[in-house]
């Protein structure tokens, strides 16, 4: 029976992706693409164009054409009035897990593969919202890795992911996952999970994730909402050690992101060298004017902020000490994202998704205008600016020539109302569509309706 079901499986499989993405390689449109847009934005000049053509060949685009030109032998794509846009970036995300009522004792439950499989499933509503690049800044057990590899050779449909695997963290903080554990089940976990306690863990821990296959760093150098100690922001690790793990980061590549809620941990990050801070919920003006002075992005996530908060309100969602630093940060978080801006502080797109459910990432464009960013600037920090903090500028962040063909659109104009953002109904990645008229044409959608099993035959636990 399980040799029959594997090979039914591997039926299905050769059913839904050609034989080039099942040896691991996501394969090109063979066709041009002709996506006739009624506007573009271009993020790079911050102003909305008229009516666009954009030319895709293989994975990259090809040409960007003003007005609507036919393409000899391209492939046809209308859009009608719709506003075309590079593909979103979020800054911040957790696609292998989601906040329930449950999660703090799911974890003693779930192995790695489950956690692995749902990834699947956030990393599509990813996708569907329009958003084609994620930086994971955490995962339980670089489960992460593996999702970006599967949907790097076409396995699964999901946004380009560049992944931090484990985040590091002292003994304790916000990265240990055994806290609140009874001591026979907390251990003493070590570098190789990225606890540290000094310069060489640091050293040790950031080499790991190189040999784990990680592509950037996360830290944890203040406390945070989530985890079950009672701190939200004090300071958790030593400048000397955030120097050493962004030393060791920087032998490697890798550039380093600070979770740091708290204004001292802020400081000590900054003057430790990351390449930004996510959350700032304390962030004072000292912090801002020396994030100015090193050129550090911001990462504000308001949604998870206004998320906990809310969440922290119904009995039992979370547990007490959890729900008490929730309703510290929900209601700071955004005008410190305002304040930041106006500062002139550099900032990023970034939601936190996890913390609320994955899909809804695009309500951060509403949160960010609110705190008197325009609307042009919050989507350049999901396009323009995201790419130079990814440093892949090179291949993201704006539609033009040479870039990936990550295309997407909403109905209507963005800028008059950033809510549209919410409900975009084409993406295209890589010159792949896999969403149209607001509906899913993945490969894996297509098998599904029509699947190439024999007559008679069942594929049970499937």
């Amino acid at each position: 029976m399980k040799q029959r079901l594997q090979t039914l499986l591997l039926a299905l499989c050769a059913a839904i992706l050609p034989a080039s993405t099942l040896a691991g390689e996501s394969p090109a449109p063979a066709q041009d693409v002709a996506v006739h847009c009624g506007h573009l934005v271009d993020t790079v000049a911050g102003r909305l164009l008229g009516e666009t053509t954009v030319v895709t060949a293989g994975k990259r685009i090809k040409e960007v054409k003003s007005g609507r030109v036919d393409v000899p032998g391209a492939q046809v794509v209308e859009l009608g009035d719709a506003t075309c846009l590079p593909g979103l970036i979020d800054s911040h995300t957790h696609l292998t897990g989601q906040t329930s009522p449950t999660s703090y004792t799911d974890q003693f439950r779930w192995n790695v593969a489950d956690y692995a499989i749902r990834s699947t499933v956030y990393a599509k509503r990813t996708l569907d919202a329009g958003f084609t690049t994620v930086r994971n800044v955490g995962d339980n057990d670089g489960e992460s890795i593996a999702l970006r590899n599967a949907i790097n050779a076409g396995i699964v449909p999901g946004p380009r992911i560049f992944t931090a695997a484990q985040a590091i963290g002292s003994t304790g903080g916000h990265a240990d996952g055994t806290d609140g554990y009874r001591k026979d089940l907390a251990g003493n976990p070590g570098p190789k999970v990225g606890i540290i306690n000094g310069v060489d863990d640091a050293w040790k821990a950031v080499r790991q994730h190189y040999k784990d296959g990680a592509d950037l760093i996360k830290i944890m150098p203040s406390g945070g909402v989530l985890d079950e100690s009672l701190s939200v922001d004090n300071a958790q690790m030593t400048i000397e050690e955030i120097k050493a793990v962004v030393a060791a980061a920087h032998d490697y590549g890798f550039t380093v992101a600070a979770h740091a809620h708290g204004a001292e941990a802020i400081r000590r990050a900054v003057i430790g060298g990351v390449d930004s801070i996510e959350h700032g919920t304390f962030m004072d003006d000292a912090d801002m004017k020396l994030m100015k002075e090193h050129g550090t992005w911001y990462v504000p996530t308001i949604i998870a902020g206004k998320y906990v908060a809310e969440m922290a309100k119904v009995p039992g969602y979370y547990p007490a000490q959890i729900a008490a630093k929730a309703l510290q940060v929900g209601p700071i978080i955004q005008a410190t994202a305002g304040k930041a801006y106006k500062a002139g502080v550099k900032i990023a797109f970034g939601t936190d998704a996890a913390v609320y459910p994955h899909g809804q990432n695009a309500k951060e464009f509403q949160y960010m205008v609110d705190a008197g960013m325009p609307p042009m600037f919050v989507l350049q920090a999901a396009t323009t600016h995201a790419a130079e903090l990814l440093k892949k500028s090179k291949d993201l962040g704006s539609i033009e020539p040479g870039k990936y063909a990550d295309v997407i659109a909403v109905a209507g104009n963005p800028l008059d109302d950033i809510a549209l953002m919410q409900h975009v109904g084409f993406v295209m990645k890589e010159g792949r569509i896999y969403k149209e008229d607001g509906k899913a044409v993945t490969p894996l959608a297509q098998a599904i309706a029509t699947p190439s099993v024999a007559q008679g035959e069942e594929l049970q636990g499937y």
